[in-house]
């Protein structure tokens, strides 16, 4: 049992971030938050009614990057791009070459992903947050491997994302420094059993 008796409310604007120590559940919480697992007992609910019966509803209205990249090492910056927003939501060519353009990649749309640091590689990852995206956006530990620009820039997007009525569930040990109005905390190792 990693956490009990944990209530959660996210509404538009709200940015939610979890922390607390290695172990805590964090990774576990967003994938339950996300659908990937199953809680043990409660539940989890989308606009009032449980997760597991709105499977096409989440897939459309969320957009989760996990602390892996998730990207293809063979395929291109664009590629990979292409083929995540085909899953979901098509992106077209433009569309694509701009994302990667904001997250500091010009130039770099058309070299095997396995040619890229670990940081570039990330940036992969978060260009689709700058791509029509749904309006919840779960993230774990998007900060790893981005330098200071990179972690500015994310805080940034990720705030004015919220401003816009979007929200964002996060884990990080990163201590951000641009918070939305609706930005709260919550530490998993005060919950645990």
């Amino acid at each position: 049992m990693l956490f009990e008796n944990l209530e959660l409310r996210l509404g538009r604007g709200d940015m939610l971030q979890i922390s607390g120590p290695n172990g805590s559940g964090k990774t576990s919480l967003l994938r339950l938050l996300a659908g990937l697992m199953q809680p043990t007992s409660g539940q989890v609910l989308l606009n009032g009614q449980p997760l597991n019966t709105q499977r096409p509803e989440l897939a459309h209205n969320l957009l989760w990057i996990g602390h892996a990249a998730g990207i293809k090492d063979l395929l291109t910056p664009e590629e990979n791009l292409s083929w995540l927003c085909a899953l979901h939501q098509p992106a077209t060519h433009e569309a694509i070459w701009q994302a990667l353009a904001a997250v500091g990649l010009c130039g770099f749309e058309d070299v095997p992903c396995h040619t890229l640091s670990a940081g570039q590689q990330r940036r992969v990852a978060l260009a689709r947050l700058y791509l029509d995206s749904p309006a919840l956006w779960i993230l774990d530990e998007p900060f790893t491997a981005l330098d200071k620009q990179g972690v500015a820039q994310l805080e940034e997007h990720l705030a004015a994302h919220c401003e816009r009525g979007g929200m964002v569930i996060l884990t990080t040990h990163h201590t951000l420094t641009r918070m939305p109005a609706g930005y709260r905390d919550i530490d998993l190792g005060q919950w645990a059993v």
